[in-house]
């Protein structure tokens, strides 16, 4: 049996004993999460998760920028990349000497299936996937039934400031949060993390969130913004549980839930 890849390149299962590199943070925990540690030989910096079993972990580097030198010390079998995380180009210079490079690009929260499927296809668990999609199915369907009659509201979904950024609608985030019924803002963009007008925007949304990735807004970030606009609501949000896909994806749906309710049961402050 093959999977195919987000570039439509298809894999098959891997036969012998593999060595894997994961240049990205949310790959290497569902890497680790398959019960994969043992094979797993080399990560980025970013992947911290889970924290104990990722310390023995050889560091190649950054997600962009990594070194080249030190992964092919390494001598991986397959090398795991994603499109928006890491340099196209970056990834090209891998195919001189890794015999199998996959790339992933989730895009929705139902995307998470495939991708199960796919890295639990190759490395021989598919048990294990099949597992994680089940319980994905679960949590979908509770969301899907617990967002009847959840009024839909507007949100500034800011990952930067100075200058401010938010995500436009054909990203993994958007997609996440319009799962619990927030709708991003801008409605239209031609870039897929465009740089906002804060005021103007802010005072469109029901709620600008603050993620705390990748720039890591904290409460003092927040009071700024209510000073600085009288009437906004302004809330903190935690961007792992809602930019990592894979395993994360099945925390970040029940949180998504709780954190509404949170919102809508608290004062507009």
């Amino acid at each position: 049996m093959q999977w195919s890849d987000a570039l439509g390149k298809p894999h098959d299962r891997y036969p012998g004993s593999p060595r894997i590199v994961s240049l990205v943070p949310s790959i290497t925990e569902l890497v680790i999460d398959l019960g994969l540690a043992g094979v797993l030989v080399g990560r980025t910096g970013f992947c911290v998760h889970p924290r104990q079993a990722v310390r023995r972990i050889a560091k190649v580097g950054g997600t962009k920028g990594f070194s080249i030198d030190t992964l092919r010390a390494l001598a991986p079998t397959h090398v795991i990349a994603n499109i928006d995380e890491n340099r196209r180009e970056e990834v090209e210079a891998l195919r001189d000497f890794v015999p199998h490079l996959i790339v992933t690009h989730p895009l929705a929260p139902r995307d998470n299936l495939d991708l199960y499927r796919l890295v639990g296809g190759v490395f021989g668990r598919e048990s294990q996937a099949a597992d994680l999609c089940a319980a994905f199915e679960r949590e979908w369907a509770a969301t899907t039934a617990w967002l009847t009659g959840v009024p839909r509201q507007r949100v500034l979904y800011l990952i930067w400031r100075q200058p401010w950024l938010s995500v436009a609608r054909d990203t993994y985030i958007s997609r996440m949060l319009a799962a619990a019924g927030w709708d991003t803002l801008p409605v239209l963009s031609s870039v897929r993390y465009p740089e906002v007008d804060l005021p103007s925007v802010a005072r469109e949304a029901d709620i600008v969130l603050l993620s705390s990735e990748p720039y890591p807004f904290r409460e003092k970030h927040r009071r700024q913004l209510l000073d600085e606009l009288p009437g906004v609501r302004a809330a903190l949000i935690d961007g792992e549980l809602v930019s990592w896909y894979g395993t994360r994806a099945l925390h970040g749906l029940p949180y998504l839930r709780r954190l509404r309710r949170e919102l809508a049961n608290s004062p507009a402050t």
